[in-house]
């Protein structure tokens, strides 16, 4: 059975982009143009959240507190995947409770070198 990952991301082309490469590698994926509609599809067997960090309604930062703060969510992997680089942006998104940091652009290597190693 194949996991559940959700993208999280305003530009259609990187949810696209994270798609294809995740479905390629086997996962199932949900997609969400931002943060409000993350959380509104945010339900059943999603293993793992890969969000942008700069989005309209709501953040990525806005958005891991919200799904931290869901009990049936507290624990699942959430990578920030963004063109934001800076060390403060990152402790950021630690703070709120980030798993890991991509920087954009990706390579799908990378990617999925990241998920393979937060999903275990």
């Amino acid at each position: 059975m194949s996991q559940l990952i959700m993208t999280v991301d305003d530009s259609a082309s990187v949810r696209q982009m994270v798609s294809f490469t995740l479905k390629n590698a086997g996962y199932d994926v949900i997609e969400a143009s931002d943060g409000k509609d993350a959380l509104s599809k945010l339900s059943g067997p999603i293993k793992m959240v890969i969000t942008d960090l700069n989005m309209p309604n709501m953040d990525g930062i806005s958005l891991i507190k919200n799904i931290r703060a869901n009990p049936a969510y507290k624990f699942i992997p959430i990578v920030m995947l963004t063109t934001e680089s800076q060390a403060t942006k990152k402790q950021d998104g630690k703070d709120a409770g980030a798993t890991g940091w991509i920087v954009k652009p990706f390579k799908p290597d990378q990617l999925l070198a990241v998920v393979k190693k937060v999903l275990r």
